[in-house]
């Protein structure tokens, strides 16, 4: 759940223009699509954007109009069910792999539930004398919408880019090479302080603000870009089981993996799926869709690492970042005094500090003002379909 705001955090007439954009621009993503494309669910991990849509709205309906509204009336009782994620305490809900399952509700009725979910949410606050805790769990919904949006972003480029013809989606959402000179951030070594501070939003999980200590390292400037990945590709990365965790070469063999998600070999040349469609690779930009276990194989064979979680955030006001969630050497571990809230919102991140490795950044999907250097993002090593790159690191 969130931290507990502060004071200058909770302006009525702030809190409401940020909901209203952030209901808008969710919509604005899937302006897009067909009707068609809502429903596909290709993979388990991927969820079709109706149910995104549906999901974020319950999300208020659930923790803010049902305890604070009196005058609410549920929508429709079937929705807690259809639409919750993993919030046990919430109730039950449809598993994972079958939202792709569900055809009914239409998008139609989808769309006249978040009409309704946000006109009730702007009935409740425009009173003017919402209480701390009701603006705290706005905020709380505000960003988790903003999460779902960038989830949508990916989800929608797996759908369209399993697609037989690669349909485009439009200009929005791409990556550009870094201008910026190579070379590398020297971090000399110390005792450093990690974790967030400050008045405004964040998540429990950055909180706890701590000292570690780092020995010497230094940093990459820039990402890893395609040219880079292809030379890996073309000496044999993928073929060497020495560059690989056993988990990770494992996991490629099984699921025949032999290059980032979208690539494809056409008459003997690369080409990726972007959202313009199939195009070949353009060897500048920085590679992406790479997984963690082909991140860390990348860096075995440059004869590096990635950084921890730590080091990056440390160095992280010397380079610039923000296209690509960056894979980090450190699991998804609590920091010291970690508590969760009681209760449904008490599930929002401590339930998943096992098996998942954090990146840190943002990407060119992530929502304005959605990120920060402290930011925590987490996913299983195996994940491909998020906008992930690669940073690399040194011990000096």
């Amino acid at each position: 759940m969130a931290r507990e705001l502060k004071q200058q955090s909770l302006t009525i007439p702030i809190l409401l223009g940020r909901f209203k954009t952030c209901r808008m621009q969710t919509e604005k993503i899937c302006a897009p699509l067909q009707v068609e494309d809502y429903v596909p669910q290709p993979i388990a991990e991927v969820s079709p954007p109706k149910w995104h849509l549906a999901h974020s709205t319950w999300f208020f309906e659930q923790f803010l109009l049902i305890p604070f509204s009196g005058s609410y009336a549920v929508y429709d009782e079937d929705f807690a069910f259809l639409f919750n994620s993993y919030y046990n305490n919430a109730g039950d809900r449809v598993l994972r792999p079958n939202r792709g399952l569900m055809s009914r509700p239409p998008v139609s009725e989808v769309m006249a539930y978040r009409k309704y979910v946000t006109d009730a949410v702007l009935a409740l606050l425009e009173n003017g004398d919402a209480s701390k805790e009701i603006l705290e769990i706005l905020e709380l919904g505000i960003n988790h919408e903003q999460q779902h949006q960038e989830l949508l972003v990916y989800d929608i480029k797996y759908i369209l880019g399993n697609q037989p013809t690669f349909p485009k989606y439009g200009d929005d959402f791409t990556t550009k090479a870094e201008t910026k000179e190579a070379g590398w951030v020297e971090v000399t070594e110390g005792i450093k302080q990690i974790g967030f501070s400050g008045d405004e939003f964040s998540y429990d999980n950055e909180l706890g603000r701590h000292r570690v200590f780092l020995e010497p390292y230094s940093i990459s400037k820039i990402l890893v870009t395609n040219q880079e990945y292809m030379e890996f590709i073309a000496s044999g990365g993928y073929k060497d089981f020495n560059l690989w965790h056993s988990d990770g070469w494992d996991y490629i063999s099984k699921n025949e993996i032999k290059a980032p998600l979208y690539w494809h070999k056409v008459k003997g040349e690369w080409q990726n799926y972007t959202f313009n469609g199939l195009q070949a690779i353009n060897p500048d930009l920085p590679v992406q869709h790479v997984s963690f276990y082909e991140a860390f194989a990348f860096a075995e064979w440059k004869g590096m690492r990635l950084p921890t979680e730590f080091e990056w955030e440390v160095a992280a006001d010397q380079f610039s970042w923000g296209q690509l969630w960056e894979w980090t050497a450190s699991a998804y571990l609590p920091y010291p005094g970690f508590k969760k809230a009681p209760g449904a919102l008490g599930e929002y991140n401590g339930k998943f500090m096992v098996n998942q490795q954090v990146l840190r950044g943002a990407s060119v999907a992530t929502a304005k003002d959605h990120s920060r250097k402290t930011y925590r993002n987490f996913f299983a090593p195996p994940s491909q379909w998020i906008f992930s790159g690669i940073r690399l690191a040194q011990s000096l």
